[in-house]
């Protein structure tokens, strides 16, 4: 008989050695007024698309590890946590996308949590947070770190593996919010002197700012991390030393993540472009992202000064169309924006400033808006009703319009001066609020 007990014993070991081990979770629900006919739900190393039925209803197994992911639907998404094993149901409207977002089923717990804490979050005034001073800011991001510490230890169902990894990420959102003060207080409490104390950013030295995993699962990690490394790269004396930290990093996520980032930092007129190129290069495994890179490091070379500038033959607010050929003779300072773009309206007082003061001289100044078509009564309405001056053009396929691409433009506003010869001056030219747009014209006796 103990023998048999044995072997029975035995069988059941054998049997739940082979039970195939759950890989996968299981992701259903319904959206109310649905703003397209698709779901994603992704991260760095998943990504799912899955359809909407005639009614809203969705359901999919997906294959992937434990982790946070994004769940996005039209132009709202929202962060969520799913292990192998859910089955976790997702109801919302998108009318009231976050208020009535709701989950059940197993893994409810943990992103009931997520939808209650960004809620929560929404309430915090963090414009104002930073212009507190010193004290009274150290005092309002300790209360929202023991108040989310607090709503995590109340919440129910969530699992132990999820919880540990939500303390974490409250401790580095904490100190998110502390390495952003120094630069957002003189901004937002308009004190363009302030200096941090000296033992304000202490508690950021005992980061790790190598960690492969809290860089994937934390976005607060990300942008400390972040502002660790490029912080001193955009600063002339510790540059050298910043491209050597992230060169000796282990982390191949958090060098692909800088490498993105430094990438901006390529341009026409940017004396690093060259060794941020070649670092890129070395320090990236992303074979796609070099070979974008390199094409636009290779269009840059095109884009320094003397070189003949791109063309660009668009319609004139005036009349008809306008091409810079039309403009020979004179310098042209070109500013490409969009009526969307709020650094690029932020820039128009002092644009409007730089006109009057260079009217009838040997300067025109070219607008060139990238709206896409169906805002082009919204452009029109804006030249009109914020009188705008100048050149008013409207490029004829936002971004993709040749002159955008031959100039390698990714974000606005940019702006660029071109000779009366038709050759590039400056391919990135100052800003009109920046006194340096001044020296320059001086310099060339405009």
């Amino acid at each position: 008989m103990r023998k048999l007990l044995l072997i029975v014993a035995g069988l059941a070991i054998i049997s739940c050695a082979n039970e195939p081990k759950i890989d996968y979770a299981i992701v259903s629900g319904k959206i109310e007024n649905p703003a397209g006919k698709k779901i994603m739900i992704f991260n760095d190393n998943f990504k799912k698309e899955i359809s909407l039925q005639d009614d809203g209803t969705f359901l999919d197994t997906l294959k992937l590890d434990s982790g946070y992911f994004t769940f996005d639907h039209g132009r709202e998404n929202t962060k969520m946590y799913i292990q192998p094993g859910n089955d976790v149901k997702i109801t919302l409207d998108t009318k009231q996308f976050d208020e009535t977002l709701k989950y059940e089923g197993a893994g409810a717990g943990n992103n009931n949590y997520l939808a209650a804490k960004f809620l929560e979050s929404e309430k915090n005034n963090f414009q104002k947070m930073y212009v507190d001073e010193e004290d009274a800011f150290l005092k309002n991001i300790g209360d929202i770190k023991n108040k989310a510490l607090e709503a995590l230890n109340n919440a129910k169902e969530v699992s132990a593996e999820f919880a540990a990894l939500e303390k974490e990420g409250i401790e580095f959102e904490y100190l998110a919010n502390l390495a952003r003060y120094p630069s957002y207080h003189p901004y937002f409490a308009k004190k363009p002197d302030y200096k941090a104390s000296k033992d304000l950013l202490k508690p950021l030295e005992s980061v790790d700012f190598d960690n492969e995993e809290d860089f994937k699962n934390f976005d607060a990690y990300q942008q400390i991390t972040s502002q660790h490394y490029l912080g001193k790269f955009y600063v002339d004396s510790t540059k050298a030393d910043a491209i050597q930290m992230i060169k000796g990093l282990k982390s191949q996520n958090i060098k692909n993540s800088l490498s993105e980032e430094l990438a901006y930092a390529i341009s026409p007129s940017g004396k690093d472009s060259e060794m941020i190129f070649n670092t890129i290069k070395e320090i990236s495994d992303d074979e796609k992202f070099i070979e974008e890179v390199s094409k636009k490091y290779k269009k840059l070379q095109n884009l320094v000064a003397g070189k003949e500038s791109p063309r660009f033959d668009y319609e004139n607010y005036a009349g008809g169309n306008t091409t810079l050929a039309d403009l020979k003779g004179k310098y042209v300072y070109i500013d490409v924006w969009a009526t969307w773009c709020g650094p690029c309206l932020g820039e128009i007082p002092s644009l409007k400033k730089v006109e009057k003061e260079y009217h009838d001289k040997n300067i025109h100044f070219v607008s060139i808006s990238i709206d896409t078509k169906p805002a082009y009564d919204k452009w029109r309405d804006m030249i009109k009703n914020k009188e705008l001056g100048g050149i008013q053009l409207m490029a004829d396929n936002a971004w993709q319009s040749k002159f955008v691409t031959d100039y390698a433009i990714e974000g606005i506003p940019r702006f660029i001066l071109i000779g009366p010869d038709g050759k590039i001056v400056n391919a990135d030219a100052p800003r009109p609020s920046n006194p340096k747009l001044i020296e320059l014209f001086n310099e060339l006796n405009i």
